[in-house]
């Protein structure tokens, strides 16, 4: 490999499927055998959508969004072995406060998942007077405590970095409103212990490409390289017939993330098969997780279809980051540290 994925560990087990022969000019495809969780997946639960996978113990674990059939989202366990096929908890994940006591959110839906010095931290959009980031942790997925949520209303779209920067802990998000937003920029906000947060800085905004060009969000946990952070992201346009989510990627520089070094002018996936285009919310591929090998350089992205299945995409790192580079538009307020 010309790049190397840093501070990751191999997982030889992870999902993979070569390129069809019949290749894309952009180096990632989808895996043949989509969606891999379909409607309907367990009792009450009528869909399974935009949710986050790691491996766990020489398996995988997630965190997933069920949409219950009272239509409220909640987030449910489920646990693999080989990373597609699914055995999920029937009951939701209960939560706990600091005393043992049970502190569930209102609701709670797009989940992401990261491990961080042996600790698991998911982080998930809530109702906190409005729209708001909630947060939990465990350590053996048996037992999940509420953390503090990290910031006021409104907040969306959370994804924690795998490991300090500085000697914080980092974390991606989009500002926004209480509605269905149609707007948003990607920020970046610094912790030292994971409860405060602060020196918000803004990492990059919609863009004049159509497929980015209403709103864009973080997606799955950034991804360390030789060449950066590794950032899969979902963008949105709007249409006569409503938004369309696209995934995209960047790369952050290793030590300032709010700086980007490189930026994908293009689409990496947009909806065009069945399971994207059609459903409860159609065209929509949202990415939420990227399981990578460190050995081959192997990156597996769990994406929500249209807000009814989940589905798996592949690349490897040398593919992605030269077409990231390739095809790089860097605007003046991606480039500098995002603060004014």
């Amino acid at each position: 490999m010309r790049y190397q994925i840093v501070n990751s560990q191999a997982v030889p087990n992870m999902p993979w499927q070569d390129a069809p022969q019949k290749k894309s000019d952009i180096p990632m495809w989808r895996y043949s055998e989509n969606p891999i969780i379909n409607r309907n997946p367990l009792k009450n639960v009528a869909r399974i959508f935009n949710s986050a996978v790691v491996p766990y113990h020489g398996a995988f674990v997630g965190v997933f969004r069920g949409e219950q059939k009272d239509g409220i989202p909640f987030i449910y366990f489920g646990r693999s072995n080989d990373g597609i096929h699914w055995d999920f908890d029937e009951k939701k994940i209960s939560f706990s406060d600091d005393e043992g006591n049970e502190f569930m959110p209102k609701y709670a839906y797009d989940p992401r998942l990261v491990e961080i010095e042996g600790t698991y931290y998911a982080i998930w959009c809530q109702d906190a007077y409005g729209a708001a980031i909630g947060m939990a942790k465990t350590k053996d997925f048996k037992t999940w405590t509420k953390m503090e949520n990290p910031f006021l209303p409104f907040n969306r779209n959370a994804v924690l970095f795998p490991r300090k920067v500085g000697g914080k802990y980092m974390l991606l998000s989009r500002p926004s409103d209480s509605g269905h937003t149609p707007f948003g920029d990607i920020y970046l906000s610094e912790s030292p212990d994971l409860e405060y947060w602060g020196h918000h800085r803004h990492v990059m905004g919609r863009s004049e490409k159509w497929w980015e060009s209403v709103k864009i969000g973080a997606g799955a946990a950034p991804i360390e390289t030789t060449e950066g952070w590794l950032l899969f992201y979902h963008g949105v346009t709007g249409t006569c017939n409503g938004f369309v989510y696209s995934i995209g990627a960047a790369i952050l520089d290793i030590d300032h993330p709010s700086i980007v070094k490189y930026r994908c002018s293009t689409f990496l996936l947009t909806p065009e098969e069945w399971y994207e285009e059609r459903g409860f919310v159609p065209n929509v591929c949202f990415p939420c997780a990227a399981i990578c090998d460190s050995e081959t350089g192997r990156i597996a992205v769990y994406y929500g279809c249209a807000d009814s299945y989940v589905s798996l995409a592949f690349t490897t790192l040398d593919q992605i980051v030269d077409y990231i580079k390739e095809h790089s538009v860097v605007r003046d307020l991606d480039g500098e540290e995002g603060k004014q």
